[in-house]
């Protein structure tokens, strides 16, 4: 299976949880007028609400997909082909991309334009394999910060990719092509198009 016919799903958690434990029973928003960043995630209130799919994206649905974000600006076009690949093959409706620092749109240039494209609700995916402090801390406080523009907006942080199946199949796609390539039998991939760096050494 190729990295271009890999289909993310989101899986909403109520609370975080243990590697391998997956929660998709009724999730729970996060309102942005009830959080205390400074109290904890422990402490946090939530509303739940149903104004859209409650185990799915719906069409009020705004999805924000976050990396950390790059001085390089091809890494960053990387993450808008990455979110036209997955507007394309998931079919929602409203998806954009925004980087966490050193690049536009921000969290808050994202989600604004989620709500002006008519989202009631938004869902900020962070593109990271695993959960640090970007995912407790940054992305969270950014977040909370760009909701306070648009009161009355609920919106959750999603677990970040972490130990997804799919992905042993995108690292082996991965590992496969650039042997290929660098015994001569593949072209370039799109990652390393141009830098000549995937080929074997010594």
């Amino acid at each position: 299976m190729s990295v271009e016919s890999l289909a993310l799903s989101f899986q909403f958690t109520v609370k975080r949880c243990s590697i391998g434990e997956v929660r998709t029973k009724n999730p729970i928003w996060v309102h942005p007028n009830s959080l205390n960043l400074q109290r904890g995630p422990s402490r946090t209130k939530h509303l739940s609400i149903k104004s859209s799919s409650r185990d799915g994206v719906g069409d009020k649905d705004g999805v924000i997909i976050v990396d950390h974000g790059s001085r390089r600006r091809e890494s960053n076009l990387m993450l808008n082909q990455f979110v036209a690949m997955f507007r394309e093959k998931t079919g929602y409706l409203i998806v954009e991309p925004a980087h966490m620092e050193l690049a536009e749109p921000s969290i808050k240039d994202a989600f604004g334009s989620c709500v002006q494209q008519g989202a009631n609700r938004v869902i900020v995916s962070p593109f990271f394999l695993f959960p640090g402090r970007h995912w407790y801390q940054d992305i969270p406080s950014l977040t909370a910060e760009a909701a306070k523009e648009h009161p009355g907006v609920p919106y959750i942080v999603t677990a970040p990719l972490g130990l997804h199946e799919q992905l042993v199949d995108v690292v082996n796609d991965r590992i496969k092509h650039c042997l290929s390539h660098a015994v001569g039998d593949a072209d370039e991939c799109v990652v390393c198009a141009g830098t000549d760096r995937c080929r074997l050494y010594g």
